[in-house]
């Protein structure tokens, strides 16, 4: 059941002077993707065909991941008024969509999948905590503090049904390591890069990963700061069954912060470039 809903929400404190114009385009293009949850539950609940249990909960996930979109993307209008919200969903659709004809995991596993699915939460949840500490407009703040609360919540999740997994399909570290960091990697890939173009760019500019991928990123990683790097190695090394304290957590929550920065100077340099 959802934890909150968008009528809930206190949208006349919405305050115009109070936005970030580098978080705009960011909300845009995140709110689709969020709203494109049903296929994604439509593609968990082929692969899990014979688990109603977890049926049932990809599908109460999904309703949460399409209100996540909806409030983005109403957040989004009071922003910019000429932009339409459910036309720039549509033209998302258009361009990206999830291979839904399938009856086993890309991941090789359920464990897998539940892993890779572990690292997209992870993601979520310490990007809307970024964004919502880094915004000083107070509807975006509330939205994003809700979302990655409800993001966490989904890593759970997932995390919970992993191990259920894992007690018969019994994947070993560096099994799920190799999974988890694959799946990292797949932040750069047309999800995001389309989301951007589908909700920022004219459909007259034609589609360049190269350009949108580091649009999206240069921003996005401008807002991380090295606490929520330390959220993310946290989660990260739960999942692939590590202990997240001490010192090593910090040393490689420092390498991680390090990588995200390097990343965001090589994403702005293209940008720069074009």
């Amino acid at each position: 059941m959802k934890h909150w809903r968008i009528e809930q929400m206190d949208w006349d404190r919405f305050d115009p002077r109070r936005v970030d114009p580098d978080i705009v385009p960011l909300v845009k293009a995140a709110s689709v993707v969020e709203r494109n949850g049903l296929d994604y539950a439509c593609y968990l609940k082929n692969v899990f065909a014979d688990d109603p249990d977890f049926s049932k909960a990809a599908d109460n996930w999904a309703q949460e991941e399409v209100q996540h979109g909806d409030a983005l993307g109403r957040w989004a209008m009071l922003v910019d008024p000429s932009w339409d919200y459910m036309a720039a969903f549509e033209r998302y659709r258009q361009s990206y969509r999830l291979d839904l004809d399938v009856d086993a995991s890309i991941r090789g596993s359920r464990t897998g999948e539940l892993i890779a699915r572990c690292m997209v939460e992870t993601g979520t949840s310490s990007f809307y905590t970024a964004l919502a500490d880094a915004t000083d407009e107070p509807v975006l703040k509330a939205i994003c503090r809700q979302i990655a609360a409800d993001e966490y919540r989904h890593f759970k999740l997932f995390y919970d049904h992993m191990h259920r997994y894992l007690r018969r399909e019994h994947l070993g570290v560096w099994q799920r390591t190799r999974i988890a960091l694959g799946r990292v990697t797949e932040s750069e890939d047309d999800e995001l890069a389309s989301a951007f173009h589908s909700t920022n760019e004219p459909s007259t500019v034609p589609y360049d990963h190269k350009r949108c991928i580091a649009a999206y990123m240069s921003r996005a990683l401008r807002f991380y700061q090295p606490r929520h790097a330390v959220r993310v190695t946290g989660m990260i090394l739960k999942t692939i069954g590590w202990t997240p304290h001490g010192r090593l957590h910090a040393l490689i929550a420092r390498g991680v912060y390090r990588l995200l920065m390097m990343r965001q100077r090589k994403f702005a340099r293209v940008m720069a470039a074009a």
